[in-house]
């Protein structure tokens, strides 16, 4: 695997978990301010609830694309461009004063920021050996994890004393940050990829994304046209000379087994900043300025573990991290199941077990995926994994909420040990979740699992010094 450790690569990552945690926020924030929004502008909430599904649907069509750039240009190149972009982005809707106006501004700051979540996949697997992976992922959890931490404070802070349109001017704080990444990838080497850009390709890929993601809330007719487009896509690269992403991704078994791991795993895990705001809201009728202080304890707890996660992974091994992560989040589904309808500070707590659960268990996905990957193919394929991730959380949110709203007036516990009426509905809800928890845990054993590759190895090799005692075997 091709990589390069840079002098200041330390100070690099620091950059880049401050970059992530930003990010973040700003993905996360506007959600509490579309009330006042729709107010201002006498907009129903699904109408300005486009600032929000606008942003993630360019930022995960942007990560992969940022991602196949990657492979094409200087990192430092595409960050500088996507900062700035990310900037002005931001500058246009501070000075908004209109819908129209904030929902550019929004879309702007999205193709910006779309860079940032793939650098975060590719500067650990460039600049980092296998063998310090984990630590450089594990800092990546910890910007994550401060941004879902204070993205919902911070916003209710400055929506409560100030016009919603100064939430523009929190990303503005990356461009102190600009000039550091000029310095650290300045000397960045990278492989030469002959070829053009594809970039019908990318407009197809663009278009099939938005169309699975809008089917969850606009309807499953638009799943139609999410399966056209993703037909009309696969033709393309497989006809294309140089096509956005080269089939031969795919004929890696064990990356596209952990791209779905990665689904499932982003697609549970964002129960935890969707599904528990909703439950503190209906269930703990916890005031809305609580919420997000309640949530700070397990946000902080991803941030201070996830560090250690990614040392655990260099120590132990991807899939020791994967195991303890699936035991944290199967514990943390069946306890919320069971304690739905339990004080703020019961959920409060056990929500430490599931953030720092989440954290671990993205560190060992994403750092097992990263050493399935050819060198040349490293930028696209990390951007695949972003933009999955991204997908899977959309989809997610649209269930969740689908799931919500249909059990808002009432069902069985099908928890024997939950018996409450309220609240039975995220009580089910977290029962399935650690299911799935149970599934992620098998399908990485059978994907990922260190020991039986080694095992297999030994096996083949004594089979090869011995073919006499394999033949009678």
């Amino acid at each position: 695997m091709w990589f390069q450790v840079p002098n200041n690569s330390k100070q690099l990552m620091r950059v880049l978990m401050f970059t992530l945690t930003i990010s973040m926020m700003t993905g996360i924030m506007f959600n509490i301010a579309l009330p006042k929004i729709s107010e201002q502008f006498s907009l129903s909430l699904s109408q300005v609830s486009w600032l929000s599904s606008a942003y993630i649907l360019i930022y995960a069509v942007g990560a992969v694309t940022y991602g196949k750039l990657a492979d094409r240009y200087p990192l430092r190149s595409l960050v500088t461009f996507g900062l700035l972009l990310f900037g002005a982005g931001s500058l246009l809707g501070l000075a908004s004063q209109s819908f129209a106006m904030a929902l550019a501004g929004r879309c702007l700051q999205a193709a910006g920021a779309a860079v940032i979540p793939a650098i975060a996949m590719i500067i650990p697997l460039r600049y980092f050996a296998p063998e310090r992976r984990g630590a450089a992922l594990g800092l990546t959890a910890v910007g994550l994890a401060f941004g879902n931490a204070l993205g919902p404070v911070v916003a209710a802070a400055i929506v409560s004393v100030f016009h919603w349109r100064w939430l523009f001017a929190v990303p503005l704080l990356v461009m102190a940050v600009l000039p550091l990444y000029r310095k650290y990838l300045k000397d960045e080497q990278r492989p030469v990829i002959a070829g053009t850009f594809d970039w019908i390709g990318g407009g197809l890929l663009a278009i099939t994304i938005a169309m699975l993601l809008l089917s969850v809330s606009e309807g499953a007719w638009l799943l139609l046209g999410g399966a056209l487009g993703l037909g009309l896509f696969v033709a393309r690269v497989c006809s294309a000379k140089d096509p956005f992403i080269a089939p031969q991704l795919f004929r890696h078994g064990k990356y596209t087994l952990g791209l779905s791991i990665s689904f499932l795993v982003n697609g549970t895990c964002c129960s935890l900043y969707v599904l528990s705001p909703l439950l503190l809201t209906h269930v703990q009728q916890l005031p809305s300025i609580w919420i997000g202080f309640a949530m700070v304890p397990a946000a902080a707890a991803a941030a201070i573990f996830g560090r250690k996660g990614g040392k655990l992974a260099d120590i132990r091994g991807n899939s020791f991290v994967a195991y303890t992560a699936s035991g944290l989040l199967f514990g943390f589904f069946v306890l919320l199941s069971t304690f739905t309808g339990s004080s703020p500070l019961v959920i409060a707590a056990l929500l430490i077990l599931g953030n720092v659960g989440q954290s671990f268990m993205v560190i060992a996905v994403s750092n097992s995926v990263s050493r399935t990957l050819p060198p040349e193919q490293a930028g696209v394929g990390m951007g695949m994994l972003a933009m999955v991730n991204f997908i899977a959380q959309g989809i997610a949110i649209g269930l969740y909420s689908k799931a919500v709203d249909l059990g808002a007036g009432g069902m069985p516990s099908w928890n024997p040990l939950y018996r409450d009426a309220v609240g039975s509905v995220f009580s089910n809800i977290s029962l399935v979740l650690a299911g799935l928890a149970a599934i992620i845990c098998v399908v990485f054993y059978f994907t990922f699992d260190g020991r039986r590759e080694g095992t297999r190895g030994h096996l083949a090799n004594a089979q090869a010094q011995n073919p006499a005692r394999s033949a009678s075997m």
